[in-house]
């Protein structure tokens, strides 16, 4: 069950506006009542992205009805649990898929330029190598842009996409 976070409450507030339409609209029905499921299936499937970035955003937790998540013994108390959220499947595709959708949510509204930049890298990318790198400089312009807890956030989050494989090898 998805809930706002405070983070979540103040974008709602009048006067708020640091999300698009969608992001707002799901975070609006983000109220711990509604299965994850059926906000991922909104606007046609494309509720699944939004909600993964609202959760790594810190607008929204994932909260289990059961019982609450305690911290593992090497993750500090008060960690957002929202990096750990994804469970896909661990591919260079997805990989390649979260990259494109970061380029696009990060660099696009503001840096066009920078944007086409990163698409035609990552397109142009036909190993695991050149796609690593393609990410390490994507994570560089987000710590200049957004600070370097937000890139550690997408590091970690595109760390988990990728297939181990891959991460031994680097």
């Amino acid at each position: 069950m998805l809930n706002k976070t405070d983070k979540g409450r103040a974008e709602l507030q009048p006067g708020q506006r640091t999300l698009g339409q969608r992001e707002r609209a799901v975070l609006l029905v983000a109220d711990g009542r509604k299965a994850t499921a059926s906000l991922q299936a909104l606007f046609g499937g494309l509720g699944a992205g939004i909600v993964r970035e609202l959760l790594a955003q810190g607008y929204i937790v994932d909260e289990a009805p059961p019982a609450p998540a305690t911290p593992s013994p090497q993750e500090p108390a008060g960690t957002k649990a929202s990096v750990d959220a994804f469970s896909g499947p661990r591919s260079l595709a997805s990989a390649r898929m979260f990259l494109f959708d970061i380029s696009e949510r990060m660099f696009a509204p503001r840096h066009k330029e920078m944007a086409a930049q990163f698409r035609d890298a990552l397109r142009e990318a036909r190993d695991a190598a050149a796609m690593l790198a393609v990410s390490r400089d994507m994570l560089m312009a987000i710590e200049g842009m957004a600070g370097a807890a937000r890139a550690d956030a997408i590091s970690e989050r595109l760390a988990k996409l990728l297939p181990e494989s891959t991460l031994e090898s680097t």
